[in-house]
């Protein structure tokens, strides 16, 4: 058994972090400024103790990367492909929080969230790694 796995989806600006139990099951989500990302890691392997991290490999996750490495050196650490991420978590967004009023009338697929939704996008990283494994 694996223990708990967190996600990451880096970002120039912003970055997406979540962590999944065995299951996928979501334990924690949360968008965090790229400046801090290092604080928030550690926090949160402080607060969850996961022994897996996994990233997407877009733009910004090579530098991403060697700022994991840096803080969290004993942790594993995956990079897959995070093609169509953004449109999934998008999804997700609207099941966790389905639109109101006029809103439910308009095609899922033509909403915008309101809010940045990187750290759906890092919680649908973890969990397809855990659940593919």
């Amino acid at each position: 058994m694996r223990g708990l796995t967190a996600g990451l989806d880096p970002g120039r600006d912003k970055c997406g972090l979540a962590v999944v139990d065995e299951k996928g099951g979501c334990l924690f989500h949360q968008v965090v400024p790229t400046p801090a990302l290092e604080k928030h890691l550690q926090r949160l392997y402080a607060e969850y103790g996961f022994s897996l991290l996994v990233m997407g490999n877009g733009t910004t996750s090579k530098k991403a990367a060697q700022r994991v490495r840096a803080v969290l050196p004993e942790t594993e650490l995956a990079v897959v492909d995070e093609y169509r991420t953004t449109d999934a978590a998008r999804e997700e967004y609207w099941r966790i929080y389905p639109p109101a009023g006029w809103r439910r009338l308009v095609p899922r697929g033509m909403l915008v969230p309101p809010e940045p939704v990187d750290d759906l996008a890092a919680l649908i990283l973890a969990r397809r790694y855990v659940l593919q494994q």
